[in-house]
């Protein structure tokens, strides 16, 4: 026997002999279940997309991405988006771990969003409106350039042609990767819903859903003339951590909690996802019948 021939025999004897590596066999059932936040019960995705996302074990309320809200409130064939091609820039040329363009494309990629809100208007049980919905998929629902001034110009639509105004807000605050940019949003938008709610009198109603924090929080989100918060929704300025930090002493449960906020007085109605429609079109109804627009004849 030669050389060759006995390794070659010692090769074949080792392929016989040794076992075969066992690679991971891919799951079925990916992307098919998730846990609820508050109870970790299982949870089948189908059935919870047709449940509005809220969890059928304890009646939690999880997060919704833009696109589903958008259904949930407007009428179907109905939406018209706004100010599409309205697209973020990094002005100041931010890295941190990474570069901000590379985050917004990555993003972009993810969710198949501009950014970090849609705009547009639509029907609420057949009643003209417009709506803007924060999606916290995005970057966290952070208020950039963009989200502001989509924002922005959605309210000046709804007072030039006098529609109710929706913003669903769900977001961790200003964006850190714009800088001033970023907290200048805060004052733009209050200054037009100025011009919305004092003097043209139309109607905005604010929706404040898990979670909203920091700078939407501290401008557009507490300014509707109504304020709709979601059940157990977390809404702050600074997080807790943060406040505990700086005063050195430990927060109640449920400090940040719509609860407690609407049993402050900080907010007017809490609602569940599965009647909001009904009790926005309600809303609407009764301000189509008794509307704050006043005479100039009558006024003093």
């Amino acid at each position: 026997m030669s050389l060759v021939d006995w390794f070659e025999e010692k090769r074949k004897l080792k392929l016989l002999t040794t076992p075969k590596p066992k690679y991971p066999e891919s799951d079925p059932s990916e992307g098919l279940w998730t846990h609820c936040d508050n109870c970790e019960s299982m949870l089948y995705v189908r059935f919870l997309k047709q449940n509005q996302r809220i969890c059928e074990e304890c009646g939690y309320h999880l997060e919704m991405s833009s696109t589903e809200r958008i259904e949930l409130l407007i009428d179907p064939a109905t939406w018209t988006p706004l100010n599409e091609n309205v697209l973020p820039s990094d002005v100041l040329g931010f890295i941190d771990q990474k570069a901000y363009k590379d985050r917004i494309e990555e993003n972009q990629i993810r969710t198949g969003l501009t950014d970090a809100v849609q705009t547009g208007t639509g029907n609420l049980n057949g009643i003209p409106i417009a709506l803007g919905v924060m999606d916290f998929q995005f970057m966290g629902g952070s208020m950039g350039s963009v989200v502001g001034e989509k924002l922005t110009r959605l309210i000046e639509y709804a007072t030039k042609y006098e529609l109710p105004l929706i913003i669903v807000c769900a977001s961790g605050g200003a964006r850190m990767q714009e800088g001033t940019l970023s907290l200048m949003q805060m004052a733009k938008i209050a200054s037009v819903l100025q011009i919305h709610q004092i003097e043209k009198k139309c109607i905005y109603i604010s929706i404040l859903t898990y979670p909203t924090t920091g700078g939407v929080t501290a401008s557009f989100g507490m300014l509707g003339d109504i304020i709709i918060a979601e059940p157990k929704a977390y809404i702050a300025f600074a997080g807790k951590r943060v406040i505990e930090q700086t005063l050195r002493q430990e927060l109640p449960a449920g400090f940040q909690v719509a609860e407690s906020l609407l049993e402050h007085g900080l907010l007017d109605l809490i609602v569940p996802r599965a009647i909001l429609k009904g009790v926005l079109g309600e809303l609407f109804e009764l301000y189509k019948a008794a509307p704050y627009k006043m005479p100039k004849s009558t006024m003093i």
